[in-house]
């Protein structure tokens, strides 16, 4: 019961995901076709809310509910990241799903993506039998 806040937090985020029509095949599918702007600017409105946030954090030392420090740290760039990111892409793409919203789709009743769920647990387990394995 101690955690019903972060029940209702993920029923309301899955709220606007679907009144927001970012579950939608036909927007995703669009983005891809370069047809609708809907999908950019929803992604783009994130990007940006996401680097004006970690600037806040960063410029005025803001800490955690519990006071301890925000640490963010570097990334490092390698060529996995353009493969990993172009096998997301078009699994995207031929799914119309990414894999965050997965359980709203379900939830809204798109019932299919419970395949694309159980690929993306199929695909997880594969990459970390072959992690150690795969170029650095």
């Amino acid at each position: 019961m101690k955690n019903i806040k972060y029940i209702i937090a993920g029923i309301f985020f899955g709220i606007i995901l679907v009144k927001s029509q970012v579950l939608s095949w036909f927007r995703i599918q669009e983005m891809f076709q370069l047809t609708s702007f809907h999908m950019y600017g929803v992604i783009g409105t994130a990007v940006i809310i996401g680097i004006v946030s970690v600037q806040l954090i960063k410029r005025f030392d803001i800490k955690t509910i519990k006071g301890a420090p925000i640490v963010i740290p570097d990334k490092t760039f390698h060529k996995g990241n353009i493969i990993g990111g172009l096998i997301f892409g078009i699994g995207w793409a031929i799914t119309g799903a990414c894999p965050g919203p997965l359980f709203a789709q379900i939830g809204a009743g798109f019932t299919a993506v419970v395949i694309t769920l159980l690929s993306a647990i199929a695909g997880t387990w594969v990459y970390g039998a072959f992690k150690n394995k795969l170029p650095h």
